[in-house]
């Protein structure tokens, strides 16, 4: 069985060290959502906490190459958990960044007509304050000055996604909060000065890297992806934020490989040759959903308005 990930030491106490908190549905989420802009932070000195809701339990395995170690069951939820973990702490040393657990448990992706209820127990079925409480515990140890997270849609329908986003809503709206979340013994409250929703794959992204391919003369991943949302006409939302992070790319490519249940090497993440979209698109994309500090948009920075101000104090 493998060693539980390490799980960081938080503390109340003031600094001036910026402090970024993602928070993410399931493992391998972290490292196909932001996160070569986690890593470029947290090589530039940020404090990176990632947050993972659910232990992964009920992912399929979408890696046809991939064998289950020996020393693992994957046919119960508990050796799919342990799993997940060990994948898990080698991801986060690739983006160099901490991460610890929410413990919930996953509640799988529903498929059919009519969809099948959920199971019992999931973290979808959890109540809000339930599911938020540790959350907002962790916020106000940790106390980041920016959350990052997804849009309320999950950013696709899966319910863990879209409960990530209620939990996480909920914890930097509350934490701040003396009257809300009381524990005995808890930390002081403490309000996170912005927060953001990722953006993986913005039309604009799409259509860049897809006409760069096509003149490269290469196959394009996103030929039929941008000719089924233009047909279905599935608004864009809006795309504050860019991180310049290409630097930091191969650090994100580690820590994809390292959830090797999950991601197949020769799939979809791997599809764009990586001198192609560090030329044609060196960015990740975040929507600025609130904010506590002045700041413009478009932002090149998750911190601006933060840096160098009495609010990183």
């Amino acid at each position: 069985m493998p060693s539980r990930p390490r799980e960081p030491t938080l503390s109340s106490a003031p600094h001036e060290q910026l402090r970024l908190m993602a928070v993410h549905a399931h493992p391998d989420d972290e490292s196909s959502k932001g996160a070569a802009t986690t890593a470029r932070y947290a090589a530039e000195g940020v404090d990176v906490l990632v947050v993972t809701c659910t232990g992964g339990e009920r992912g399929d395995v979408l890696n046809p190459t991939f064998v289950v170690p020996e020393a693992h069951e994957f046919d119960t939820l508990e050796g799919k958990r342990a799993l997940r973990r060990a994948e898990m702490e080698v991801a986060a040393e690739a983006l160099g960044v901490r991460q610890t657990w929410l413990g919930f448990v996953d509640s799988g992706l529903p498929e059919g007509d009519p969809l099948p209820p959920l199971p019992e127990g999931c973290f979808a079925l959890v109540p809000l304050e339930e599911a938020a409480a540790p959350l907002v515990e962790l916020v106000r140890r940790f106390r980041p000055h920016v959350m990052t997270t997804y849009d309320p849609s999950g950013g696709y329908p899966h319910p863990d996604h879209i409960k990530c986003h209620e939990v996480a809503f909920e914890a930097f709206h509350a934490a701040g909060d003396a009257s809300r979340y009381q524990v005995d013994g808890g930390a002081a409250p403490w309000q996170p000065l912005k927060l953001y929703y990722n953006h993986g794959f913005s039309m604009e992204r799409m259509r860049a890297v897809h006409e760069a391919m096509q003149g490269a003369g290469l196959e394009s991943p996103f030929g039929d992806w941008i000719e089924s949302r233009t047909a279905r006409e599935i608004p864009e939302r809006t795309v504050t934020t860019k991180i310049e992070c290409a630097k930091y790319f191969p650090q994100r490519d580690a820590a994809l490989l390292a959830h090797a249940s999950q991601i197949d090497p020769n799939g979809f993440f791997f599809a764009v040759p990586r001198d192609v979209e560090a030329e044609v698109w060196p960015w990740e994309e975040f929507e600025l959903a609130e904010s506590h500090v002045p700041t413009r948009t478009p932002e090149d920075d998750l911190f601006a308005g933060i840096r160098g101000t009495e609010a990183a104090r």
